[in-house]
């Protein structure tokens, strides 16, 4: 009897048994806790903001995307994130514009999934951001048991219409108070979410443990939240001591925004992040160096989104500076 074939393939040899589909529904499920507390302190509007994000997110990949695409998830991983990070108050045509923006020009015109260079969703936040800034930056204030059913603002505005007047009362966000007006706010508040900001800013406790559930399955990089984390709390922890009436303490800017959801979902996007460990580490903590700078010395309360696509731009440099030396070679002297 002849002896079998000899099969000679590149490594991997052992699959690790989790697919692509897998880890993004798992991501999908560890959003859907952050979407209900959102919904909790701001009524009906936010499953209707997340839904037309997600809805123009998912059309474009239906639309523009290879056949099948929509089953791996990316896309709705997209839509929920970029929904996270709007207003309730937003117009629905508004995030349907920006989801399908977010897929068709963040990930679609770069190839597809596992080849874009952003993070599509801030990609489409930016571009919101850029087209629709007085719609972007009017934040309601969280709803109570009497006025929790109403809509915080004119959801259903029509395309490029002037909106309504809205009786849902606004404010400015923990970071615009501190900032403007040297107000500070509770803790408490912070971390449970019961203050104005986008629908991903509400309770960064819940965030972090949803992150952190991802995290335990290995499905994004501990190393990119851990060292961003680190990198804000030391340096605002020296310069809160140098000049507390000035800068606040670390905890105020570990709390307050997007940084709990920029750090455990968007910056840790295994396609736009480093893939060595030494780079996340990099990435990370420039990261932060940069939401510090916007947020202290910027025009902007807020610069979680600007700082992870500038570190998206540099993570092609990253991986190549930070690329260990193949087993059994030395490393090449500079300028050989």
């Amino acid at each position: 009897m002849s002896a079998p074939p000899l099969l000679v393939t590149a490594s991997p040899h052992v699959g690790a048994g989790d697919s692509t589909p897998k880890i993004m529904w798992n991501v999908v499920a560890s959003l859907v806790p952050v979407v209900l507390a959102a919904t909790w302190f701001f009524g009906p509007s936010v499953p209707l903001v997340v839904g037309a994000a997600l809805v123009g997110a998912v059309g474009a990949e239906r639309a523009f995307g290879r056949r099948g695409t929509l089953a791996d998830g990316s896309a709705v991983i997209t839509g929920l994130l970029l929904g996270l990070t709007l207003p309730a108050g937003l117009p629905l045509w508004m995030a349907f514009v920006g989801g399908a923006f977010s897929i068709a020009i963040g990930k679609l015109i770069f190839g597809g999934l596992g080849q874009n260079v952003f993070n599509p969703a801030l990609l489409g936040r930016a571009f919101l951001q850029a087209s629709f800034p007085v719609a972007l930056t009017t934040w309601p204030l969280p709803g109570t048991a009497e006025t929790w059913w109403a809509l915080r603002g004119d959801n259903f505005a029509l395309p490029f219409a002037s909106a309504r007047v809205a009786d849902t009362l606004t404010g400015a966000t923990p970071l615009g108070r501190m900032k403007f007006e040297h107000q500070p706010t509770a803790l408490w508040d912070l971390v449970l979410g019961t203050t104005t900001g986008s629908l991903g800013e509400t309770s960064a406790l819940l965030i972090l443990l949803c992150g952190g559930y991802l995290a335990l399955r290995n499905y994004l990089n501990w190393r990119i939240p851990a060292s961003l984390f680190a990198t804000v709390a030391v340096v605002e922890t020296l310069l809160h001591a140098l000049a507390p009436a000035r800068f606040p303490d670390a905890l105020f800017m570990l709390f307050s925004g997007g940084l709990m959801l920029g750090a455990m979902y968007m910056a840790t996007d295994l396609v736009t992040s480093p893939v060595t460990n030494l780079g996340c580490w990099i990435f990370g903590a420039g990261i932060g160096v940069l939401v510090l700078v916007i947020r202290l010395w910027g025009g902007l309360a807020e610069g979680v989104m600007y700082a992870i696509l500038i570190m998206n731009a540099l993570v092609p440099f990253l991986n190549r500076w930070t690329q260990p030396r193949l087993f059994g070679t030395t490393r090449i002297a500079p300028g050989r």
